[in-house]
């Protein structure tokens, strides 16, 4: 038996169908995504009715808008094979991972180049800590007065 009437019944599922399209349009509600719940909370209702029941004998009889909130479902995993996706927090969160994994490959972009720069440092101030020591060396060697002056030639 139902506690509702044909007419209210009608009505309900005109509302959600409606709801469905905006949904499944991409027209998701502040905080909403694409969702049963949602799709109840649109279409003003709650969304037991998209359950079965038992009866008091255990048999189970369908929910009054069981067959909308399958084709709800199935025409939501339709729409996602197609790659359209009807949740925007779903292309945002594929838009971060995009992102991060851009942002990955520009990490280990910089590491190899500051290890490239790293490793030029280091020989650089090998390099130069050579050369300080030879004109350390040149000078003593000028000081001492181990080094004799070559000749000046007359400029003509």
């Amino acid at each position: 038996m139902s506690r509702i009437t044909d007419a209210d019944q009608g009505r309900n599922e005109t509302a959600l169908r409606a709801a469905m399209e905006r949904l499944l349009g991409g027209d998701l509600p502040p905080g909403g995504k694409c969702d049963l719940k949602t799709l109840a909370t649109l279409a003003g209702g709650t969304r037991t009715g998209f359950y079965a029941k038992k009866h008091r004998d255990g048999s189970v009889r369908p929910g009054a808008y069981q067959h909308l909130a399958e084709e709800f479902e199935r025409r939501r995993a339709e729409l996602q094979k197609a790659g359209e996706v009807t949740d925007p927090r779903d292309a945002q969160i594929e838009r971060l991972k995009s992102d991060a994994a851009v942002m990955k490959s520009r990490i280990a972009a910089r590491d190899e180049a500051l290890a490239r720069l790293t490793e030029f440092k280091t020989l650089a101030i090998s390099r130069l800590a050579a050369q300080h020591d030879e004109i350390e060396r040149l000078r003593g060697q000028i000081l001492e007065g181990g080094l004799r002056r070559l000749p000046h030639g007359s400029r003509s």
